[in-house]
């Protein structure tokens, strides 16, 4: 519970000085990447948690690695971070940080569940629908795959669902024939 609070706090402090600065697109960039590279590197991670490597190691393992690929804001984000002993909290600051720039941007998000990767004709028909469900201007479209859907998708954009998918559609009819008029029931 203290981890989230913390979180967003730091979340806050760089949102408001990346918009103070005029550099908010470019260190929500920057977070992109650090999550990209949390989610592909799993070492990296375990660097961040481990509490036997010193803190000022990590500090210049995240300055190798970043300087030059991002903002200086970003990379002092990161420097006051290590110096407060809490880079464990970095890959929670880099997903939040982007939420918190969706809430800015007035982006909304929505979910598109099909059995097979989407074309960019498709895409754009999910997004579209998906901006008739929000009425806002820019979404952000999320690609899952389910094998066991058969055919069709599930679109979710907020507390809204259109679940068009045969999976569904074959669960609905089973239960209507299991409620057959001309048998009896006790």
């Amino acid at each position: 519970m203290a981890d989230i609070r913390t979180v967003s706090r730091y979340v806050k402090a760089l949102l408001d000085l990346a918009v103070e600065k005029k550099v908010l697109d470019q260190v929500h960039s920057d977070m992109l990447l650090f999550s990209s590279v949390c989610n592909s590197n799993n070492d990296f991670v375990l660097m961040l948690n481990s509490p036997i490597i010193k803190h000022n190691k990590k500090r210049e393992i995240l300055e190798v690695l970043f300087k030059g690929k991002v903002n200086a804001l970003t990379l002092s984000m990161f420097d006051i971070i290590t110096r407060k002993n809490r880079e464990p909290l970095l890959p929670g600051i880099s997903k939040e940080f982007h939420n918190a720039y969706n809430k800015v941007k007035n982006v909304s998000k929505a979910t598109v569940t099909t059995t097979t990767k989407l074309d960019p004709a498709l895409k754009a028909e999910f997004e579209k629908m998906a901006k008739t469900l929000t009425s806002r201007e820019s979404i952000e479209l999320i690609e899952k795959i389910d094998k066991e859907m058969i055919g069709g998708f599930v679109l979710n954009v907020g507390d809204k669902q259109i679940d068009a998918s045969i999976k569904n559609k074959l669960k609905s009819l089973k239960v209507k024939f299991s409620h057959n008029p001309f048998i009896k029931e006790i």
